[in-house]
């Protein structure tokens, strides 16, 4: 469409100059209209904008800060755009509305920015002086072993490379700068741009220098190591937010069997796992920011360790039978085979008495551990013929750690998930400790259901719950980017590297593994029914058949069983209780909730205004006023504010910007309306096959009920009647009709000229005072109909925007007067809206021009 100010120009300045008059009113109207367009422009993308931020808040999908930061930032421009707008359409009338944003901005800025860490922190802190009160310092992992530490229990020597440190790096040559920015790009859902952004920012961490200062800290803390005897260590993430509510289990790097020399470099690595693409799924899943998951890097000596793995203080899963007792997993070699799911674990079981008991043992045939290497790093190996089926640790070792196990969960007060190793001088020694997630208690009766085919039965229930779907066979090498939704995936050895995945299935089953490994973790976190140790899996359930997983009662039916899922527990909402939803509900109070109801109020101010809702409302409210004012002001008569006198009665307040109207009265007909979108839309309005007979009966549900009142009721209740004026602003081809009556907000917008490039209609509405079943339906049908007329639809909530753009003056003017029919047939389409085929019913008969049957 040509540019405002150009039409404004030709529209005052036809013909003759009539004089400074002329003018004065083209050069106002010229700037002050550009104000009034910008306003409402920035109205509707702001209840855009509002209605996605309510969608968002169900916690159905997933979001992290990048869609926070683009909604405050899109909020507050159009915001400010709003207020600016009134103030140049005003003459600067209302300064008050411009403080009420500031300090709108200013809490939410304050809820958006992240602190960084400030202070005297020193990069380098070794573990003798760590305790759980250092989480914000280092992390909850070398905290937690601080404190066990000070408890006398044995904690191999270390430190920790503290946030200080992290931030250090981070803030060294613009790091930070540049992982942000291609943070900023990740869609949550599109896996693939998750795996993308993950690659390009670990690439970026590890060709990324460290600060002199902190690389000399490290060599220092090495030095200290060295000076004790240490030669070797293990480097362990250790980040804000790991190990505590959330577990992050598996989701950071942990490199083994370091030495000084490639320290700096290791550091690097585990700080890179930060961004790696199955730590940004499970912080997108969870909630989490990544401002909230700064990099504490723990650096332990290296345990030589003949046995390693689990010690639960509880049961997780609620359906071991018996008495209340503590589960304890074992391989040979390091622990990492036993939670990482590459070995199946040896499973002692204890009692929950002080001291414990030793309740029952399994031995595993345990083929494969992993061992260090002479030359760093470590090694896969071949167990042993006769220590395979050989018990990892004696009674004596079980119950010690059992005993330490049950002293920790008294320290903290709650239960523990404890890593553990076995020296090759006979020594227990503690790894890590963070708190257990508990499953809630249910009860099952785990009877095979008759009548339907098992098709697998036996196996260790990881995450209780049942599902549904079509079986996908996956290999920890090959991970898709994503997976279709309904899919049960079926693997080898559980791996953590499955995360991305998992997140979006119906179920696992696993060959190997055990409820105390790190995926098994992430699948109670995650609520997805896992089946592990499930020997023949990948054999017995075909790629591609659809299956139901009943992982409490560990069994897979063939297909779907009805008596099996009816077990199946609503799922919390994805962001449920994360950190990230939490921020968008405090967000959402600044913006959503309006208390400027009621524009007769003496509580009707700018200093009134508590969210950006309420300033939108005001600014709304006031500008037709203020385009009213202008005119009021100009004696150049072409320039004129009149209500409509029609055949359909509507109290509707119309400013010519030129060549709209013709009459000079305070009143005007449709005869003398000269502009031909707002003639289109009153003859769509006025045609008898919509406009017949006497009112339906009248509601207050809904836009269109709510309209009707001010569209069917005689102008007689002055400029307040129903609460609210309709608007129009003409031109000869420019039409601008905004009403807000009630809970409803409409607009149309539409040029209609010669030129095709140039003609548009704007159509939207949102709210209503109908229940939201009935606003709904109402929705359904107006969208089908606009769809079949052609527009291009964007349907939110209550909020329908249609557009119909490009077209020849012809089309574009049926396409307004077929608006001007759907709002007197859809004037109470909520009232009629009784049931799912009243939709279709009612799209089916405006379509086909039997408007009278629809009532």
């Amino acid at each position: 469409m040509r540019s405002l100010s150009s039409m404004l120009s030709r529209l005052f300045g036809r013909g003759t100059p009539a004089g400074a008059t002329n003018e004065q009113a083209a050069d106002l109207f010229g700037r002050r209209y550009n104000a009034f367009r910008d306003l409402l422009e920035s109205n509707s993308e702001l209840l855009g904008i509002i209605s996605g931020l309510q969608e968002m808040l169900d916690g159905e999908t997933v979001f992290g800060r990048p869609f926070i930061s683009t909604q405050t930032s899109r909020l507050l421009f159009h915001a400010t755009r709003m207020v600016s707008s009134l103030d140049t359409l005003s003459g600067g009338r209302y300064p008050d509305l411009a403080v009420a944003l500031a300090r709108i901005r200013g809490e939410m800025d304050a809820l958006v920015t992240q602190p960084r860490h400030s202070g005297a922190t020193p990069y380098v802190l070794p573990l003798s002086q760590l305790s759980r009160l250092a989480l914000d310092t280092v992390g909850a992992k070398a905290a937690n072993l601080g404190e066990l530490k000070r408890l006398g229990l044995p904690v191999p020597e270390g430190f920790a490379v503290s946030t200080a440190g992290f931030d250090a790096f981070m803030g060294h040559e613009g790091l930070l700068d540049d992982i942000l920015r291609r943070a900023r790009e990740i869609m949550p859902d599109d896996p693939a741009s998750i795996r993308e952004a993950s690659d390009d920012i670990q690439k970026i961490v590890m060709q990324s220098a460290l600060p002199a200062d902190l690389e000399q800290a490290l060599a220092e803390a090495w030095a200290s190591l060295a000076a004790r005897g240490v030669t070797r260590c293990a480097m362990r993430s250790s980040a804000v937010g790991e190990d505590g509510e959330l577990s992050y289990a598996g989701q950071y790097a942990t490199v083994l069997n370091v030495d000084g020399a490639s320290m700096v470099e290791t550091y690097r690595q585990v700080v890179a796992s930060l961004f790696s693409e199955r730590a940004i799924t499970y912080r997108l899943f969870m909630g989490e920011p990544l401002e909230a998951s700064a990099m504490s890097v723990l650096c332990l000596e290296m345990v030589d360790a003949v046995a390693g793995g689990v010690l639960y203080t509880r049961n997780p899963v609620p359906f071991a039978e018996g008495e209340e007792h503590m589960v304890l997993d074992a391989v040979w070699g390091l622990g990492a085979y036993a939670v990482d799911g590459e070995v199946t674990p040896d499973r002692f079981v204890l009692s929950h008495d002080d001291p414990p008991r030793l309740l029952s043992s399994a031995v595993a045939d345990k083929l494969r551990q992993l061992l260090m290497n002479p030359e760093g790093g470590v090694t896969p190996a071949d167990v042993p013929q006769d220590k395979r089926q050989a018990p990892c640790l004696s009674p004596a070792q079980c119950i010690e750690l059992g005993a330490m196990g049950l002293r920790i969960e008294a320290h903290y007060g709650s239960a523990q998930d404890i890593e553990w190793a076995l020296g090759r001088d006979g020594g227990l020694v503690l790894l890590q400790a963070r708190p257990l997630k508990m499953e809630l208690e249910q009860q099952v009766a785990c009877i095979p259901v008759a009548g339907e085919t098992v098709l697998l039965e036996g196996g260790d229930c990881a995450a209780s719950g049942v599902g549904c779907g079509t079986v996908l066979l996956l290999d920890e090498e090959n991970i898709p980017a994503g997976i279709p939704s309904g899919t049960i995936l079926v693997v080898r050895h559980p791996s953590p590297r499955f995360v991305p995945v998992l997140v979006r299935a119906e179920g696992l089953v696993a060959e190997t593994g055990s409820l105390t490994g790190h995926l098994a973790s992430l699948a109670r976190e995650f609520q997805i029914p896992a089946l592990f140790n499930a020997e023949s899996a990948s054999s017995v359930l075909r790629q591609g058949d659809v299956v139901t997983l009943d992982a409490a009662c560990a069994r897979v039916y063939a297909g779907e069983v009805a008596a099996v899922l009816e077990r199946k527990a609503e799922k919390m909402p994805v962001m449920a209780g994360t950190a990230m939803l939490e921020l968008l509900r405090k967000i959402a109070d600044l913006v959503i909730p309006l208390y400027l109801t009621d524009p007769a109020s003496g509580d009707f101010r700018p200093d009134s205004c508590r969210t950006v809702h309420d300033l939108m409302r005001f600014a709304h409210e006031v500008c037709y006023k203020e385009m009213f004012r202008i005119s009021d002001m100009l004696s150049d008569k072409s320039v004129s504010a009149v209500r409509l006198q029609a055949a359909l009665p509507v109290d509707l307040h119309v400013i010519d910007l030129g060549g709209g109207l013709h009459g000079s009265g305070g009143f005007v007909t449709r005869e003398e309306v000269l502009s031909e979108p707002f003639a289109a839309l009153l003859d769509g309005m006025l045609d008898p096959a919509v406009a017949h007979g006497a009112p339906r009966p009248v509601s207050l549900q809904g836009f269109l009920s709510v309209m009707s009142r001010q569209m069917l009721e005689p102008p007689t209740a002055g400029d307040q009647r129903f609460g609210e004026r309709s608007y129009a602003i003409v031109s000869d081809r420019y039409l601008n009709f905004s009403s807000r009556v009630g809970y409803h907000y409409s607009v149309l917008d539409a040029f209609c000229g010669q030129a095709m490039d140039s003609n548009y209609v704007h159509f939207e509405f949102k709210g209503g005072a109908a229940g939201e079943e009935r606003r709904s339906r109402r929705v359904q049908a107006l969208a089908r109909i606009l769809s079949a007329l052609g527009f291009v639809l964007e349907v939110r909530g209550d909020r329908v925007v249609a557009r119909f753009r490009k077209y020849d003056r012809e089309e574009t003017v049926e396409r307004i007067t077929a608006l001007g029919r759907l709002l007197i047939y859809s004037r109470q389409m909520d009232m009629l809206m009784h049931d799912d085929a009243s939709v279709q019913m009612a799209a089916e008969h405006f379509i086909n021009g039997e408007y009278r049957r629809f009532s």
